[in-house]
């Protein structure tokens, strides 16, 4: 056994509790890069309610300029996940999860809708009752009539023109609450 002590500049760096080490940085800055991507990939619409300076709005501009295939635009990403690092993130991320979370309640409602009208294809007058128990703005005897129409158009293998105005009327109806 050799009697060496290990390096004290080695020793107190591992002891510092603000140390990160190099592959966290690297991770953080692959976060960074993705979350500069998820920015460039935003609509036009949806990239005005982030907050971005005009530093990173002017860098993801630049990025959606430049062709995805080409290496510019790999380094622009570069660029924004350094420009990521050197702010304070928060609201940033916030909007993005805000963003995210709106598409999703978006499906679920969208789902929802999808069910709704199957069960009054399937199902017919119980699945009419129960939407209407939960929708009383519903008109029964326009659901029967969707219901009896689209039985019509399948038996036949007719365009789906009923079974697509079933689902507007379900949005209409049901979106307004």
């Amino acid at each position: 056994m050799s009697d060496r002590k290990p390096n004290s500049s080695q020793e107190s760096a591992f002891e510092d509790e603000d140390f990160i080490s190099k592959s966290e940085l690297k991770r953080q800055a692959k976060e960074h890069q993705k979350l500069g991507e998820s920015l460039v990939n935003l609509t036009p619409a949806h990239l005005a309610t982030v907050p971005l300076d005009e530093e990173l709005a002017d860098a993801v501009n630049v990025a959606r300029s430049v062709s995805r295939k080409k290496e510019g635009f790999r380094r622009q990403i570069q660029f924004i996940g350094k420009l990521l690092r050197q702010r304070d993130n928060t609201a940033i991320e916030e909007a993005m999860a805000k963003l995210v979370n709106q598409h999703q309640a978006s499906n679920v409602a969208f789902h929802r809708l999808e069910k709704a009208r199957e069960a009054v294809i399937e199902q017919g007058d119980s699945a009419i009752q129960a939407l209407i128990e939960e929708y009383p703005e519903l008109d029964r005897q326009k659901l029967r009539q969707f219901h009896r129409q689209i039985k019509k158009e399948r038996e036949k293998n007719a365009p789906p023109r009923a079974f697509r105005e079933l689902f507007q009327y379900l949005k209409d109806v049901i979106s307004e609450e």
